[in-house]
């Protein structure tokens, strides 16, 4: 360590003491530190102290005690000396409700430990605060208690800088900055939810207006994640904390009609129980039978979704059932079923398909005594150590999936899902949209034709499924079996299907499947391809449109010299010639514009103005997003043509007698070019026409139609039907065509079919 280093090293803690002295020296200058309204656990301006001093004295004995049950002499001792520095650090400082602010780290430590997390995240939960209140710089805690601890905190730090404010922007980018630290380690997330649970248990001392804030922070993000990763019991906590928060007189009018209605269900309980605890044993099953109460937000959004009244909602207690074996599991379910009549429409197995978060057991609902509707939750003592704490249960801190449990697998594999979509999505609000669903799934459970089970989010459809199985399938999918049978791609998948994807090496991913998927990765996948194609064609696209521009100053894209091109590039501030060309071919710039630019900066101008015609821009149909083919008119090759230059979007193509096309041209005709089709454009690319076809009313004139369309060589795309008149039908069909004269050919077929009366091509 050189000389100078060694000086601001003993600088830094003369002032680090120096701070924490001020704070002590003097009793009435002694000040409190204030909470930040959208972080309580942050610190910010300092504010008056109390009058007399805590009342609470802060004990680290129920920590070591809970600690010493499963951490060795070693580890508690490491423990004990980031309690000690921790201590020193926070000395002084006091929360909001007068207790010493040392009790706070503390308290986290012990939701932490009730997790059983391993001694660097007990020691990280004791020092969560210190480099973002006091400090304290990460190197000195990397001396001192090692890279994995100096690591969590920094973490813990970076995402206690987060502030929620009404910009909506703001908080996606927080939201994605908590996500990513949660994917480089689960501790991270595990110590901020046990972080944010004693805050929301302690949101008394602040004012009305902040625990709704804070409380609804908790209820949109915290909660999610929660329960994302199995942490049930945290996640009902959360609820029910933000609930009384956000909506304080709800919560207490629930509250005390749940303990009102305690007396006058007691009867039916212990007739339940009693029935269940005495059938049990006679049928062999040994089990331990206790009934539950839901929580009060889980009652309040049951009336919520339902409609319901209080008085309405039933099943407001519950009975769970813990087992020696799976198959005592499912012997109980029919003792169950054999001493009180099944709800049948109330069963799911999450024993044989657990929740993407692992959850595992059976759930049924019976008619009790009175006839009153009873839930059952039944499971080993090994799902219910998973069912309430998740993949906190038994995270092992490994990098070798070999030795990991599928719950772990599973949060493993999400968690990595959430690193490649931050790859391909620089914007923050899109992240958010992408993850959200993730975040709040209703899984259905479909299986592909191996028999492997699949989950996805309820509303998922063949191409979600193709994007879980791999990108590639995803983006060369063409079509899709559910169940054996040729569906379309934006079917919705329900919990039992079987899903086989059909493939082709020439498909790419269709802009309109973002109009019904429904995962986050499907999302993100398909929004990366297009815009790596998109631009690529653009920047293609946008160079043909700035050479036919300077044709008509003589010149080329070809002659343009590098001095050019970086005079053009200053002026307008793109960065680079590909960024200005993509802005052409979206039409975020116009051509010509562009070519006066280059002439104005330099380039010589032979041209008598008026006297040079524009070429047309010649297109094939192949030129991808770049183009576009409008749809109130539908060209085809061998229709007259001209287009529009949409901004952000390219190039639309209209018939030059479209109707749309005539009143948008006498608004900006700046933005409108000559256009023509290539000579020899492949017969086997099609295009889309309209067509209204006016039948009388006779059997089988649909399959008549149909089979001459295919005669043709033609392909219906989709078919409708109004009627006119009790004789005649009117058929709307969008059909695909190659050009011009195999639509003459195929509208002379039609003409032969006995009971045609009409054929329309549709131009709006």
């Amino acid at each position: 360590m050189s000389l100078s280093t060694a000086l601001d090293s003993v600088a830094r803690l003369i002032n680090f003491r120096r701070r924490k002295t001020s704070l002590t020296a003097d009793s009435a200058a002694t000040r409190t530190i204030g909470i930040d309204p959208d972080n309580p656990s942050a610190l910010i301006a300092p504010m008056p102290a109390p009058q007399a001093p805590p009342s609470r004295v802060v004990s680290l004995a129920p920590l070591i005690e809970t600690l010493s049950t499963y951490l060795g002499p070693e580890d508690i001792a490491r423990v004990k000396d980031a309690y000690r520095f921790a201590d020193e650090a926070h000395l002084g400082q006091f929360r909001e409700s007068g207790d010493a602010y040392i009790s706070h780290p503390i308290a986290v430590t012990q939701i932490c430990a009730a997790m059983t997390l391993d001694a660097n995240a007990i020691m990280a939960a004791l020092l969560h605060d210190v480099i973002e209140d006091q400090g304290v710089e990460k190197a000195v805690l990397l001396e001192r208690f090692g890279p994995q601890v100096a690591d969590l905190v920094d973490g813990l730090s970076k995402l206690d800088k987060m502030e929620f404010r009404d910009s909506q922007e703001a908080q996606a980018e927080n939201f994605r900055k908590m996500l990513l630290a949660m994917a480089r380690d689960v501790r991270v997330i595990l110590i901020k939810l046990a972080d944010r649970l004693h805050n929301m248990r302690t949101l008394e001392a602040l004012p009305t207006y902040k625990r709704r804030r804070i409380g609804r922070e908790t209820m949109e993000i915290y909660a999610p994640i929660a329960h994302r990763l199995g942490l049930n019991n945290m996640y009902r906590e959360l609820q029910d904390l933000s609930f009384m928060n956000i909506h304080p007189k709800r919560f207490d009018v629930l509250k005390k009609a749940i303990l009102a209605s305690r007396g006058n269900r007691r009867e039916v309980v212990g007739k339940t129980l009693e029935a269940v605890r005495g059938a049990l044993p006679a049928a062999g099953i040994q089990a331990d039978v206790y009934g539950r109460e839901k929580t009060v937000y889980g009652i309040y959004r049951k009336m919520m979704e339902k409609k319901l009244s209080f008085r309405q909602v039933l099943d407001i207690y519950g009975f769970r059932i813990v087992v020696e074996d799976h198959a005592s599991c499912y012997l109980t379910l029919g003792a169950l079923h054999a001493l009180f009549k099944p709800v049948t429409s109330k069963f799911k197995d999450y024993i044989a398909i657990p929740k993407i978060n692992g959850y595992q057991s059976l759930h049924t609902t019976v008619l009790g005594p009175f006839g009153t509707p009873v839930e059952f939750q039944i499971r080993t003592q090994e799902m219910h150590r998973i069912a309430e704490a998740g993949v906190a249960a038994h995270w092992l801190y490994h990098n070798s999936e070999e030795k990991l449990t599928d719950v772990q697998k599973s949060t493993h594999h999400w968690l990595q899902s959430l690193l490649d979509i931050q790859n391909q999505t620089g914007d923050s609000a899109e992240f958010l949209e992408h993850i959200k669903v993730d975040l709040f799934p209703d899984a259905v459970y479909v299986f592909t034709p191996q028999t492997k089970i699949i989950t996805l989010p309820r509303g998922a459809t063949p191409v979600d499924f193709a994007y879980q199985i791999h990108t590639d399938i995803g983006n060369q999918c063409i079509a899709a079996k559910i169940n054996g049978q040729l569906s379309p791609l934006r079917t919705e998948l329900q919990s039992g299907d079987v899903v086989e994807v059909v493939t082709s090496a020439t498909s790419r991913p269709n802009p309109a499947w973002l109009n019904f998927v429904r995962t986050g990765r499907a999302r993100s996948e398909i929004r990366h391809y297009l815009k790596t194609m998109k631009y690529a064609e653009s920047v293609e696209f946008g160079e043909r449109l700035l050479d036919q521009a300077l044709k008509q100053i003589e010149h080329s894209v070809q002659e343009l010299t590098d001095a050019d091109w970086q005079r053009v590039l200053y002026e307008s501030g793109d960065k680079s010639r590909e960024e200005l060309l993509a802005d052409l071919g979206l039409g975020k710039r116009i051509a010509g514009v562009v070519a006066r630019r280059f002439v104005l900066s330099g380039l010589r101008n032979d041209a008598p103005e008026g006297d040079i015609k524009s070429a047309p821009i010649v297109i094939s149909g192949a030129e991808g997003v770049a183009v576009q083919f409008s749809s109130c008119c539908h060209p085809i090759p061998g229709d007259s043509i001209f287009g529009y230059i949409r901004r952000g979007s390219g190039l639309v193509v209209h018939t030059t007698d479209c109707p749309t096309a005539e009143r948008q041209r006498t608004r900006e005709p700046e933005r409108w070019i000559d256009v023509q089709w290539e000579n020899d454009i492949d017969d086997s690319r099609l295009f889309d026409v309209k067509l209204d076809i006016s039948m009388r009313n006779e059997r089988g004139v649909l399959a008549k139609v149909a089979v001459e369309v295919s005669e043709a060589g033609a392909n219906v795309k989709h078919v409708g039907m109004d009627d006119e008149a009790e004789e005649v039908t009117l058929l709307h069909f969008t059909i695909e065509v190659s050009n011009r004269a195999h639509l003459a050919k195929l509208i002379r077929r039609l003409r032969h079919i006995p009971e045609m009366v009409k054929i329309v091509r549709v131009k709006i």
